[in-house]
């Protein structure tokens, strides 16, 4: 007799066991599980992350040290359909390249991320981040963006973490953590918040137009709720963590260069400081480089090699220039081009400055321009999108392009990149508050282009500004004007700056990217990156006032010009008309395989859509054409009236009688005896299949056969 197996896990199932480590906390009601050990074990760091019926499984990796300027850091965001029980549509019927969402999200896990990793830090690392369910109702987004961290935390990359995010919302004037799918569809705030400690490291998203000290209260409510996640995290990382591996270098720096350096460009710095030309610290950058390079070659005996002894000195100029800098803002309050630290630089509006788009503006704040065009079109030119967490469509669409002539280069011209996709985001989350949304008063389909002319700082914003005005001199009903401005921030610890409409330079050399737009009533949309380890909420409140107040001078600036929509269409722009239809006539309308609406089309050129509730909206740049569009469609859809005259076809002839097509699928007989006033011995001695006539309605019976006459018509 074989001996039974004792109950319990497997020896192999044990060690899996005692592998994995979980830890989980509850977060609005739902359990936000953090393991690792199970999955992707040979990546450097991974997590599985799961939050109600969605999951994320994210891994880091990082070996292969390069030699860069910047840090190598790649973070990738995937959304598998089979998350959500879809196969993907297509030809090949799998994943591609990513979509604009896995684009985005990408973005948002990036910004907090990258600050926290050692200057030194050079080796090429790489976050993978793979949505493997989705309920539908949690946002994976957040999930990846907490996995990304955890996967650093508990990893032996150099990295300073935790840091945690969450999702806030308004509803009812009450705050939402983590709004479900559903939740957010009613909420009038949309905002990710980012946290390291008590510190905000990251924000981004949208507000119906609430005040200043609302979105503060909101960020303080969800980074208090991102510190417990921080705190899980830590847990996690006393139970799996590794130590972390030292940074190696490249080529070691001799320990008096940067004094050196310094000595040389502080100089150089100082004779272009505050003569406002863009390029200016730069050139005097490489006059450094060339004076450095020639008193320093032969200087040092491991670095023979001029090539690389250059590459050592550009690296030392720039930190040289970035330090030159930051004293002079925060020791003098002295900046680049003079300005106070307030001050916005000056500002130029046009509008209606290309003929034929439907709308259009030019938008100058100081070396940063952007032409805004749109372009307006009926229902069929709406973008149909199928994401992971479910089907819809968009009706406005902003898109930003950022040519390589803006900023003095040559560059191919290939498909938007990553930071085009996010700068048109951030304008078109900024812009769609304003934008009308009873449909039966404007039922057009909107999109909105940027191209950036020039840039020295802050070209998303120059867009919203551009996009506000553009969208006036078409005549869309907008609600309000929006303006945008970007602030900086440099500090050193103890004492801070914050700047207003940051330059290039300031934004490149400073800590902090804030960008806030809005109307007078309050915030559309808000961003911020920054470059330190985080920025205290009393600092962030007094850059957001900052923020409103630069905000409410550029509006002025903007409404000079134009303060609200023309009161008519651009007379190039299609025009939308809508008409209701009984839901059992759409089918009528329609006719056998699209016969009606086609025989419709095909006559006056007008684009029709049929909704479901009956609703049909036609689009025609020919007011002629949308008439008899309309006329054609109550045609089909109406009922016919006793004793109205119609213009009819003689579809089918008979001993007694023919009949006539009155309307796309209603006939009625014209008797023998009706078709005229004299005697008919044959009725096809007097009409033939296809002839038009005119006739009246004499007669409807109850089984709805109509009785015609063609006596007392004149044909």
């Amino acid at each position: 007799m074989i001996p039974a197996k004792p109950q319990g896990l497997r020896k192999e199932e044990m060690v899996k066991e005692k592998m994995s480590n979980v830890v989980k906390c509850e977060i609005a009601g739902r359990t936000l599980s953090i393991e690792t050990g199970r999955m992707a074990k040979q990546a450097h760091g991974s997590v599985y992350v799961t939050y109600g019926g969605s999951s994320v499984l994210v891994a880091a990796t990082s070996g292969g040290l390069r030699d860069l300027p910047f840090f190598p850091l790649t973070i990738e965001y995937r959304e598998r359909t089979y998350a959500a029980g879809k196969i993907p549509g297509g030809f090949f019927r799998r994943e591609g390249q990513p979509q604009a969402k896995e684009i985005l999200t990408a973005r948002l896990i990036d910004r907090p991320l990258r600050p926290l990793f050692p200057s030194e830090y050079k080796e090429e690392t790489q976050v993978y981040c793979l949505v493997l369910s989705s309920d539908g109702q949690n946002d994976p987004s957040l999930l990846a963006m907490v996995g990304a961290s955890a996967s650093l935390l508990i990893s032996d990359i150099p990295w300073d973490g935790p840091v945690s995010s969450v999702k806030i919302g308004r509803i009812n004037e009450e705050f939402v953590i983590n709004p479900t799918m559903e939740e957010q569809e009613e909420s009038e705030l949309d905002l990710v918040v980012a946290v390291k400690g008590n510190d905000v490291v990251m924000l981004e998203g949208s507000t119906a137009q609430l005040s200043e000290e609302l979105v503060i209260e909101a960020i303080k409510q969800a980074a208090a709720e991102a510190a417990r996640i921080n705190e899980l995290q830590i847990e996690l990382k006393g139970l799996a963590g590794r130590e972390k591996r030292q940074s190696e270098i490249a080529v070691a720096v001799p320990e008096d260069l940067q004094g050196i350096i310094d000595k040389i460009a502080f100089p150089e710095f100082e004779k272009v400081y505050g003569n406002g030309v863009k390029n200016a610290l730069s050139e005097a950058g490489e006059v450094t480089v060339e004076a450095a390079v020639e008193q320093l070659t032969g200087k040092y005996e491991h670095l023979d090699d001029e090539v690389q002894l250059r590459k050592i000195i550009s690296n030392a100029v720039h930190d040289a220039e970035k330090s030159f800098v930051r004293q002079k803002l925060l020791v003098d309050r002295k900046r680049p081009d003079g300005r106070a630290d307030s001050d916005v630089r000056k500002i130029t509006c046009e509008v209606g400055v290309l003929p034929r788009p439907h709308g259009s503006a030019l938008f100058t704040r100081g070396e940063t321009q952007a032409l805004v065009a749109v372009t307006l079109g009926g229902a069929r030119d709406v973008q149909r999108i199928d994401a992971l967490m479910g089907e819809y469509t968009k009706d406005f669409m902003l898109h930003y392009n950022f040519p390589s002539f803006s900023v003095g280069e040559v560059r191919p011209a290939r498909g938007p990149s990553r930071r085009e996709i996010g700068h048109g985001h951030l304008a078109e989350m900024a812009l769609s508050h304003v934008m009308p949304k009873e449909k039966e008063k404007f039922n057009y389909t909107v999109r909105v282009v940027s191209d950036i002319l020039e840039s020295n700082g802050s070209s998303s914003q120059a867009t919203i500004c551009g996009g506000s005005l553009s969208l006036m001199d078409a005549g869309v009903p907008v609600s309000d004007s929006v303006a945008g401005v970007a602030l900086g921030l440099v500090t050193d610890g103890d004492d801070y700056i914050i700047l207003s409409d940051i330059a290039g330079v300031e934004d490149h050399l400073g800590d902090m990217d804030l960008k806030i737009a809005g109307t007078r009533t309050g915030i559309t949309a808000i961003q911020m990156d920054l470059k330190v380890e985080g920025i205290s909420l009393d600092v962030l409140g007094e850059a957001i006032e900052r923020a409103r107040e630069n905000r409410i001078f550029i509006l002025d600036e903007m409404d000079s010009v134009i303060s609200k929509p023309r009161e008519s269409l651009s007379e190039y722009a299609p025009r939308v008309y809508t008409i209701t239809i009984e839901k059992d006539m759409i089918g009528k309308l329609i006719g056998p395989g699209g016969k009606n609406i086609r025989a419709i089309t095909e006559e006056t050129g007008a684009d029709i859509n049929i909704e479901d509730d009956g609703t049909v909206v036609i689009l025609s740049d020919d007011a002629e054409a949308a008439n008899r569009t309309l006329e054609l469609i109550e045609l089909s859809t109406g009922k016919p009236k006793l004793g109205q005259t119609y213009d009819g076809v003689v579809v089918n002839i008979l001993n007694f009688g023919a009949f006539v097509e009155i309307m796309p699928g209603t006939d009625g007989l014209v008797h023998i005896s009706q078709i005229s006033k004299d005697r008919v011995e044959n009725v096809e001695d007097v009409l033939k299949r296809g002839q038009h006539v005119k006739v009246k309605v004499t007669a409807i019976k109850d089984n709805g056969k109509i009785d015609l006459t063609m006596k007392d018509v004149d044909q």
